[in-house]
């Protein structure tokens, strides 16, 4: 056994009897017994000879650092499928994205088929004065063609520092066009408003970052101000919204309720177990809501949908949610890494656990044509609006008739 398994397989041994005893000691009040010490030696052995087997026959050389890397990554994402190991690029992207901005050309892609497109480039954005269009496919960032398997790869590519050269090839109309554009900060818009006719607004949120609930709000007002006084329906778009900060899903819910729990959370350090209330404060003063969720809708998306549900202010349209009821929770490491860790399950104002299950609507309206992906289309179908309109306007009678009955 090489000097450095050795030194590795002294580190592990006493990571794994430092648990050991933390276990043994801290919880139980007892010593380790003699078969938990045999299992840590074991195991720490075990993977020291798992090392040396691959850095002696691997195909190819690979360096220490990288393979323990590789080591911790799998034993992080083994956990479960939200779990994962950040390195400082990795940490660094996801800080980005939940604050709202990052330094890029500022476009929306997704994937279609096997291609990577543009879905829209944001206004005053170096994609949008370059000229690139909404349908564009993706096919090269600087001389480099595009994997379409590696979508997170394609969109690192195209950010960098501030001011830097990036050359994006898009394929339109059969022709291949090149676009040279100068990188700038971003500002991410994750809120979107129109009206769906007088008096009747439409919302949708591609995501929830810190600065969302900020912009729901003022989403709300604009269409308010616009309209000349309170709406008197809104309808709130959550479709393949794939989720983000909860505190923002909380603060979102909030705009909507005057009272009442709006998610709960239980999990085993004190930090994971959390209520989180409304307060007084309906921006829309009690003016019905339909929500628009399919099976992209998670995670936080889940979270107001079923806060709006279990307290019957907002109908429910569309399909099944995805399911995803766990809360991840970022922890800094050393030299700008770090994990995300599944640390809580959470539960709708019910007491619901939505994990695998997702939340069901309480129209189901398959995705027809006529409620299409607007992350693809960026447009309204105006069929769909006069289906939701007819939709608020019934809410709107039963809520008149239940007034008068009281």
């Amino acid at each position: 056994m090489s000097l450095k398994v050795r030194a590795i397989l002294v580190l592990v041994i006493g990571v794994v009897m430092g648990l050991s005893l933390s276990i043994g000691g801290g919880i139980l009040g007892t010593e380790r017994s003699p078969t938990r010490q045999e299992l840590s030696w074991e195991q720490a052995q075990l993977f020291a000879e798992v090392l040396e087997r691959v850095k002696r026959d691997y195909l190819e050389p690979i360096d220490d650092a990288e393979l323990l890397e590789s080591a911790i990554r799998g034993m992080v994402s083994g956990l479960d499928a939200h779990s994962e190991y950040l390195n400082a690029a990795e940490y660094r992207d996801i800080r980005i994205s939940t604050k709202g901005s990052y330094t890029g050309i500022g476009i929306e892609v997704a994937e279609v088929g096997n291609t990577i497109r543009v879905i829209t480039p944001f206004a005053g954005s170096p994609a949008a004065r370059s000229g690139i269009r909404s349908g564009d496919e993706l096919v090269a960032v600087d001389g480099r063609a595009i994997d379409t398997s590696r979508l997170k790869d394609t969109l690192n590519r195209l950010r960098g520092s501030v001011g830097s050269v990036v050359t994006l090839s898009v394929l339109r109309d059969n022709v291949v066009i090149d676009h040279v554009m100068r990188r700038q900060i971003i500002r991410v818009v994750s809120v979107h408003k129109e009206f769906l006719s007088p008096s009747y607004g439409y919302v949708r949120v591609n995501q929830f970052s810190e600065n969302t609930a900020r912009e729901v709000s003022r989403a709300v007002d604009e269409l308010q101000d616009a309209n000349g006084g309170m709406l008197e329906g809104l309808v709130l778009d959550l479709r393949n919204n794939p989720g983000g900060v909860l505190d923002s899903a909380v603060d979102v819910s909030d705009l909507f309720m005057d009272s009442g729990v709006i998610v709960t959370a239980d999990g085993r350090s004190l930090d994971a177990r959390f209520t989180r209330s409304a307060h007084r404060g309906d921006i829309l003063d009690g003016a019905p809501m339909v929500v628009l969720v399919n099976s992209g809708s998670a995670s936080a998306s889940e979270i107001v949908a079923g806060a709006l549900q279990d307290h019957n202010r907002a109908t429910i349209v569309g399909t099944a949610t995805f399911g995803k009821g766990l809360v991840q929770t970022v922890m800094p490491l050393s030299k700008g890494r770090a994990i995300k860790l599944t640390t809580s399950r959470y539960y709708t104002p019910s007491g619901d656990s939505i994990h695998k299950v997702g939340i069901k609507p309480d129209v189901l309206i398959e995705e027809t044509p006529g409620f299409p992906d607007l992350s693809l289309t960026g447009v309204l179908d105006r069929e769909a609006d006069a289906q939701l309109i007819e939709a608020l306007q019934q809410l709107q009678a039963r809520a008149v008739m239940h007034s008068d009955a009281q």
